[in-house]
């Protein structure tokens, strides 16, 4: 199982060059996992940036994945990894699924890079 965090989905849906990096894991789509705060979290800023047609097209394609919603066991759970880790609650409860799942995180976000289960994918720049 993997989870592709928020920055894999929103720059795939937004075409950008990182895209590249994560469309291998998000065309496992029989694999991936989406936490619901991942929906919130790409479903926002996708409305923000497009409107609420591109948001909705977003969202049934991340409701084809399993949606793991947050209740009680995950949210305890996101909270002792998010003191022990030193993570947000986006963070906490993304990684914190990851692990009740045995799932591995596929990220960009510096916070996770270096922790159990993280497979961190670095920005790249373009340059000369």
């Amino acid at each position: 199982m993997i989870i592709v965090d928020s920055v894999g989905w929103l720059a795939f849906f937004k075409g950008e060059p990182l895209a590249e990096r994560y469309r291998p894991y998000l065309l496992r789509q029989d694999e991936l996992l989406c936490p619901t705060i991942i929906v919130y979290e790409v479903c926002r800023r996708v409305e923000l940036d497009a409107g609420r047609q591109a948001a909705a097209v977003a969202a049934a394609q991340m409701l084809k994945t399993r949606v793991v919603p947050l209740d009680e066991a995950l949210a305890t759970a996101a909270a002792r990894v998010g003191i022990a880790h030193g993570l947000g609650m986006a963070d906490a409860i993304i990684y914190a699924t990851g692990l009740t799942f045995g799932a591995e995180l596929i990220t960009s976000d510096e916070h996770l890079r270096g922790l159990a289960g993280v497979r961190y994918c670095a920005h790249t720049t373009s340059g000369p």
